[in-house]
């Protein structure tokens, strides 16, 4: 589903209006009843006699705003509308709502000071719902002046309901970051097409249920305009999976190799390979240090194990990286880094492998930590890279904390991918995929519950199982990362979000996917 940025939904309103023809005032009708439909089938229908306060600004967001309060008017709610400032200075198409408003003998109140706000704040807060009308999607730098005092009072005094007009007042669409202060809303109605920052944490939190009406907006002017913000459902997946052919063989599922493990760290390990099977992949080979090969050889029952040459410290040797080669295993991707240690002569058979393998690779773990000062070591890659790091991870090796990488992830992660030439996957609530041609995929599924050891791990194993089974590295990643978090959704529907382990995780992903083909079917 494609996502928009505050500029990129200017010029797709642009060209609605001025090339299309839709004149903008028509837009602000139809979201605006819209936006009443679902306040309406949300709030109204379950309250007995609402009183009904919605809070303008003086832009087309307030507009939108007085647009519904002429809606709810009209079918008898008792509503009174509160513009923040001089009716004096609103323009355009929000002052012909506001005249409109005005004939129709709605209750406007201004509001210019905090003295006004003081005087309306018992009214208020004896509101049912307040409709938040105030800031819209084009904000862009910190909420200041009277709106700074309003948020404060929605947040932490008013205890009703809170419907936000397109976006939460105060909330980034670009980033879904808080402009210094933003209003918690239980819905947000959004116009057109969901917002960036509407599909990312911590605007997630903000938005409360999203709703998005249709404004009339053609396809010619969404075309119009190179999108390259997608957020991953279903939908979306339903168009990469492939029915797998009835006569298919293991070795035609695909072989993985897998590099991983180390003292205190056979866990990693084993949920990399338990996180390949259970995606589908035909055949798993985990290469191992020779110490611990007895180790695994009981953990494992499905996997083949592959004894290598260890250190001093019974890690994996740069010796292991020659025998790998040497031993015509027939593998198409290789999962490499959990639970390696970050060993001196590991880490130097990692970026052996950077460079030398001829398949692509899911880089995971002490995989990452490895290239820590050296990440240019990525450009001498001869294949498809994929970096799997979480927000901690991918803070050491860009030596900035962590966050930095949340407040600015998509643009890092845009980065990161673009300069590299790699496809980054940044682990987090709503995982993040970079791809070097600078689009940004968002995954929509996951939840709490995958807080827990191991569940990275698994997500390395099932991007390596997807590549293996003939899906390319984005596809592979955009696979992996949905199943991974529509597993745990399946679980916690069984059991809560307490409790979950990533064994857990790893058994439900033939639910996960039989999930989506049979409501393709």
């Amino acid at each position: 589903m494609k996502l928009v940025t505050a500029e990129q939904m200017r010029a797709i309103d642009a060209c609605t209006i001025r090339n299309i023809g839709i004149p903008a005032i028509v837009l602000m009708e139809n979201a605006g009843r819209g936006a009443f439909l679902l306040i309406k089938e949300y709030f109204l229908d379950y309250l007995e006699r609402p009183r009904i306060g919605i809070l303008c600004g003086r832009g087309n967001n307030g507009g939108d705003g007085l647009v519904v309060a002429r809606y709810l008017h009209k079918e008898g709610y008792h509503v009174r509308v509160f513009i923040l400032g001089e009716k004096a200075k609103i323009k355009a198409e929000a002052a012909t709502n506001l005249s409109v408003a005005e004939r129709m003998s709605i209750n406007i109140t201004e509001i210019k000071d905090e003295n006004n706000l003081n005087k309306e704040k018992d009214y208020l807060i004896g509101c049912d719902l307040i409709v938040d009308a105030i800031l819209g999607t084009g904000l862009s730098s910190e909420v200041r002046g009277l709106e700074a005092k309003v948020i404060p009072f929605l947040n932490d005094v008013y205890n009703g309901f809170i419907a936000s007009i397109d976006i939460p007042s105060g909330l980034s669409s670009d980033t879904g970051e808080p402009l210094g202060i933003t209003v918690e809303a239980d819905l947000t109605i959004t116009f057109g097409l969901e917002k960036v920052g509407q599909a990312v944490y911590p605007g997630v939190g903000y938005v409360g249920n999203l709703e998005i009406v249709d404004i009339s907006i053609p396809s010619q002017a969404i075309d119009s305009v190179s999108l390259n913000h997608h957020l991953i459902t279903d939908e979306e997946i339903k168009t990469i999976l492939r029915p797998r052919p009835g006569d298919l063989h293991k070795g035609e599922a695909g072989h993985v190799l897998v590099l991983a493990g180390s003292p205190g760290k056979t866990g990693a390990a084993t949920l990399v390979c338990l996180g390949t099977l259970r995606s589908g992949s035909g055949l798993v080979t985990l290469g191992i240090p020779i110490s611990l090969n007895p180790i695994l050889e009981v953990k494992l029952t499905e996997a083949m194990t592959f004894p290598l040459p260890e250190t001093s410290v019974q890690t994996l040797g740069l010796d292991a990286w020659k025998e790998v080669k040497k031993s015509g295993i027939k593998y198409k991707v290789i999962c490499l880094g959990p639970g390696l240690s970050t060993h001196p002569e590991t880490k130097a058979m990692v970026k052996k492998i950077i460079t030398e393998a001829n398949v692509p690779l899911v880089i995971d773990a002490d995989g990452i930590n490895a290239l820590a000062g050296d990440l240019d070591i990525l450009k001498k890659s001869r294949s498809p890279i994929i970096l799997t790091p979480h927000p901690g991870e991918a803070a050491r090796v860009l030596n900035i904390s962590p966050k930095d990488i949340l407040k600015e992830k998509i643009n890092l992660a845009r980065k990161i991918s673009k300069d590299y030439e790699i496809i980054f996957v940044l682990k987090m609530a709503r995982t993040i995929i970079a791809l070097p041609d600078g689009d940004i995929f968002i995954n929509s599924t996951g939840n709490p519950a995958m807080a827990t050891g191991g569940t990275g791990d698994v997500l390395t194993g099932i991007i390596g199982s997807f590549i293996a089974q003939g899906y390319d590295p984005k596809e592979a990643s955009i696979l992996a990362v949905f199943f991974h978090g529509l597993s745990s959704d399946l679980w916690v529907k069984e059991h809560g979000e307490i409790g979950m382990t990533a064994t857990d995780l790893a058994d439900y992903l033939p639910l996960a996917i039989k999930d989506v083909i049979s409501n393709e079917e």
